[in-house]
């Protein structure tokens, strides 16, 4: 499946209308009810998200090595795993990792529509709780390490820079917040703008972050490339920025 073919297969999700409603506060989950209309709210949420699984996929090409694993930690409902299907040799074993066993159904059944040949494993996993990474050439984590509790973000990179073989890469695409209120009030204020020209209401645009409030919790970019640094990455670079969006690549 081309790439382009996979952005047509994303499109034909249901449509996001999970925040249409008014409806008592409640934190926010990747249920059932979340899975069936991922790729229509992703892709209406981030900012040039087709162009960020394209940057994946190239900076992924660069650094997979045959006969090694990739790794896709928060993998949802495998968008990236496709789209890295149209770019890396089939003898790269693929693995999504998620907590959502509804996005790992929903992920599973992508697959299997999309007639992927190469061997792949889905695991429902907490990164609270660790993983068990080997032989790993790259490792991606879109939109992930966010909803991971900060008190926990050290261990997880750690164990993903110890998985990693040498020239190993970690692509890993973030929301941000900035320490300047100005900047920060500004770009969140941008987003917004861009959620409406999207076709989102204020009340699903507020609705939404008052239930990531407690459940997304971003870092800072320096915050973000010091956890990497101090992790063992010698090689840490921003490749995207859009406002409070990232994107960042380590190299073992």
């Amino acid at each position: 499946m081309k790439l382009s073919q996979v952005t047509k297969f994303i499109r034909s999700s249901e449509k996001d209308a999970v925040f249409q409603q008014p409806a008592p506060a409640s934190d926010f989950s990747f249920n059932a009810r979340v899975a069936n209309v991922f790729d229509d709210m992703v892709s209406r949420s981030v900012p040039f998200y087709d162009e960020i699984q394209r940057m994946t996929c190239e900076m992924a090409k660069d650094f997979a090595q045959p006969n090694t694993n990739l790794y896709d930690i928060g993998c949802s409902t495998a968008t990236t795993l496709l789209a890295l299907d149209t770019y890396l040799p089939e003898s790269v074993r693929f693995v999504g990792i998620d907590n959502s066993a509804d996005m790992l159904a929903k992920a599973r059944e992508k697959i299997e529509a999309s007639g992927m040949k190469r061997r792949f494993d889905l695991i429902e996993g907490d990164l609270h709780q660790g993983l068990f990474l080997e032989n790993a050439s790259v490792v991606t984590m879109l939109l992930t390490l966010q909803f991971v509790r900060p008190l926990y973000r050290e261990r997880v990179m750690k164990m993903i820079y110890q998985s990693l073989n040498d020239m190993g890469c970690l692509i890993l695409v973030e929301k941000l917040t900035s320490e300047d209120t100005i900047f920060n009030r500004l770009f969140i204020n941008h987003y917004y703008d861009y959620k409406r020209r999207n076709g989102y209401s204020d009340i699903e645009i507020a609705q939404k972050r008052e239930a990531l409030e407690n459940v997304l919790i971003p870092y800072r970019m320096q915050e973000n490339e010091t956890l990497l640094r101090e992790v063992g990455f010698k090689h840490v670079e921003s490749f995207f920025r859009w406002y409070n969006f990232c994107g960042i690549i380590a190299v073992k």
